[in-house]
């Protein structure tokens, strides 16, 4: 490394953590546990947890899991993108330290794309036409309905449609890796 680079390197480190710091002080004024905000995420967080514990289909937990796995990753990917290049935010946060949405990467969108997966697994449905109605809802009715009680926000040329896009992209991404590895597996069993 160069010694401009190297100076350059590290300014881009210290303005990262002093941002890092003001999310933390912001966190503690206006986001902390004396919210109904923090609460609203706490619980959107824990409850489909919960769920998920009673009502996965143990015998397929390991592909649901890995299905689920898969949504998390994407997601926390595309809302890392879209919160770090202002294309939407969350101004509210379970954890300060984190640079997204835990609360909706972590469990709400994973857990009940999970529990679709799993009934169009159990009831021989149409994955793809589910997920896209899900996809639907989530992108015209809950995130709307998060952006009216100022949990979310969208910003610049950004709008629900697109936001139906992507979370469609992610449910047919994670579809097809799980069946990827699911082939492998199947095909390792043959050899």
């Amino acid at each position: 490394m160069t010694p401009e680079q190297q100076h350059v390197y590290e300014e881009l480190l210290n303005k990262e953590k002093s941002l890092s710091n003001s999310w933390i002080d912001y966190w503690v004024q206006y986001s902390n546990a004396q919210t109904w905000e923090f609460w609203a995420n706490l619980a959107m967080f824990v409850i489909p947890l919960v769920i998920l514990w009673f009502v996965l289909d143990r015998k397929k937990a390991l592909q649901i899991g890995f299905y689920g796995f898969s949504v998390h990753v994407m997601a926390t990917y595309i809302h890392l993108y879209g919160e770090r290049n202002n294309i939407w935010g969350f101004p509210y946060k379970i954890i300060p330290y984190l640079p997204t949405s835990i609360t909706m990467d972590a469990s709400f969108n994973p857990v009940v794309l999970m529990l679709l997966y799993q009934w169009t697994l159990n009831h021989k449905k149409n994955y793809y036409l589910f997920g896209a109605l899900m996809c639907a809802i989530f992108a015209f009715v809950f995130k709307p309905l998060l952006s009216t009680v100022d949990l979310f926000h969208l910003y610049g040329r950004m709008n629900y449609f697109y936001l139906f896009l992507l979370y469609f992209l992610v449910t047919i991404l994670a579809k097809l890796i799980t069946d990827l590895f699911l082939h492998f597996q199947r095909n390792s069993r043959n050899a």
